[in-house]
């Protein structure tokens, strides 16, 4: 059941599904960016979600490994996305790099999502081409 819950949740952010991705979150769960800032509420991350999504149109999460016991979940694979520019090219502003990710799921719900990743080029592109 668990795992299920963690593939829609993916799924709904791979089609950038906000509303999917907000019926899928815990009235309080709390999100885990890779750099440990953390944002607690679903309707915050709704918000969070939606502008994340414009920063990366086409923002993507290819889970390779999948392992889940109980409540947690974790999984490894690979995250993309193009920051959307002007004076390069898409090649250019273009990302994809390892990940991994950790799920708490109580109730169906997702009550904790973190990531793990390196997110260096990413915020090289922004700064590039801002």
């Amino acid at each position: 059941m668990n795992r299920e819950i963690f593939r829609r949740f993916v799924n709904a952010i791979n089609k950038h599904d906000i509303d999917e991705i907000h019926s899928l979150l815990a009235e309080d769960q709390s999100f885990t960016d890779a750099h440990g800032n953390e944002v607690v509420g679903r309707d915050k991350m709704k918000a969070g979600w939606a502008a994340y999504f414009q920063l990366f149109p086409d923002y993507s999460i290819e889970i390779t490994d999948l392992f889940a016991e109980d409540e947690l979940v974790l999984a490894f694979g690979f995250a993309s996305g193009t920051f959307p520019v002007k004076k390069a090219s898409a090649a250019a502003a273009h990302w994809r790099l390892p990940a991994a990710w950790k799920a708490i799921v109580r109730d169906g719900r997702i009550q904790r999502w973190q990531v793990y990743a390196d997110t260096k080029i990413p915020f090289e592109i922004i700064e590039k081409n801002r």
